[in-house]
């Protein structure tokens, strides 16, 4: 059986890059329009291309997400779009309209085409009628268990099935969401989501003395705000059930996020699990974990509280350069000599410790506090790092 395939989200270039040096296989990205994560940079057609230039140098893959749900104005430009996806070589286009993927066939036919997860596929004849209209590949809805999932890959067994395996969780189904659009005004089904889910809410009971407020605690209850995939402890049974694409949600979440996140799984993906691997999941901002319906029912998916863990590391610098034995870094947050920083890369130096002495500055003089924020500065380093690497510390 092929290894499956690691599946990063890029908000942006830079993100793409990332991505692809911590291990990531592929990407899914957004143009300027059509993707339903409006908020994050994303990319225009100059930027695709050099994405997916960059890519196919590598050996890698570019999805381009046009998953809204499209209106009748939409799907002229949509043609084109596609059109346009098609002529720079991208990998896939991911719909969850069946308008869109009309279209998209019709106008780009050599275009492969990837189902959304938006579009709801949570049974085996769904999967099959989207393979008779032309798809390749299915990202199935979020609610399914493995054993629903081997039985559409048993059924399906030439359609490439794609899971969420890490990442914030929506709480609607599917994220089929209409709370933002009618709380804000802002349609989550057209990439304008506000997270709406993730506020305090009170409950409010009507009796004979007049309405009074059922809540949890002074400032209300989390009572929509879902806890964050985690099956890194899982990718086994996720492929021995039939996925060949495990995918990290995350267009709008950091680089740092992004390499400690890819690095973990393309890790995990390679030489298997560990309590070691494990804990690196907990190094970046998270909710709490939960392996949402892959065993079942379950109703512990619900953060009630509403908090985000800070994550076991604080971001420290990049790396910029490295040159006669003196590493070259951006700074993120401030350190001084003689703090002991950790190296997340994706080389042998990954969870090697470097003690800062002999710092310099930008201007190649002696400094003890790098507190200019983005300044560079540099220190010995007896690990040869490379452009993109991580110094982090341990909190």
């Amino acid at each position: 059986m092929a290894k499956p395939e690691l599946l990063a989200p890029a908000g942006n270039l830079a993100k793409l890059k990332c991505a692809f040096r911590f291990g990531a296989d592929a990407v899914y990205v957004g143009g300027k329009a059509f993707s339903l994560r409006a908020f994050a940079d994303n990319f225009t057609d100059e930027e695709l291309a050099e994405g997916i230039s960059y890519a196919h140098a590598r050996g890698k893959k570019v999805y381009v997400a046009a998953n809204i749900f499209a209106r009748n104005g939409d799907l002229s430009a949509l043609a084109e779009h596609f059109r346009t996806l098609e002529g720079l070589g991208a990998d896939a286009v991911l719909v969850s309209d069946l308008g869109a993927l009309s279209v998209c066939r019709e106008a780009a036919p050599a275009l492969p085409v990837h189902i959304s997860t938006q579009a709801n596929v949570t049974n085996a004849r769904a999967a099959a009628v989207f393979a008779a209209l032309g798809a390749s590949r299915v990202v199935l809805a979020r609610e399914l268990s493995l054993g629903e999932i081997a039985r559409i890959h048993a059924e399906n067994p030439v359609l490439e099935l794609e899971a969420f395996v890490h990442g914030a969780m929506c709480i609607s189904y599917s994220g089929r969401c209409y709370l933002s659009d009618y709380l804000d005004g802002r349609p989550a089904n057209r990439g304008a989501c506000v997270q709406a889910c993730r506020r305090a809410y009170r409950i409010r009971s009507e009796g004979k003395d007049g309405w009074c407020d059922l809540e949890e605690d002074g400032r209300g209850t989390y009572v929509m705000n879902s806890k964050d995939l985690n099956m890194s402890a899982h990718l086994s049974e996720l492929a021995a059930a039939g996925v060949c694409s495990f995918k990290i949600e995350g267009r709008m979440k950091s680089e740092y996020y992004l390499a400690t996140v890819v690095n973990a799984y393309r890790r995990i993906l390679d030489g298997g699990w560990s309590e070691q691997l494990a804990a690196e999941t907990e190094c970046a901002a998270h909710r709490a974990y939960t392996t949402a319906y892959a065993f079942g029912e379950n109703h512990d998916t619900v953060l009630s509280d509403g908090s985000q863990e800070e994550g076991t590391c604080t971001f420290i610098a990049v790396v910029k350069d490295y040159r006669e034995g003196r590493v070259f870094v951006e700074m993120r947050n401030r350190f001084r000599t003689g703090d002991v920083l950790e190296i997340l890369s994706p080389s042998d130096a990954f969870l090697k410790s470097v003690r800062v002495e002999e710092m310099l500055d930008g201007e190649g003089r002696p400094c003890a506090d790098a507190s200019f924020v983005q300044g560079v500065y540099s220190f010995p380093c007896p690990y040869p790092l490379a452009e993109g690497d991580i110094l982090r510390r341990r909190r």
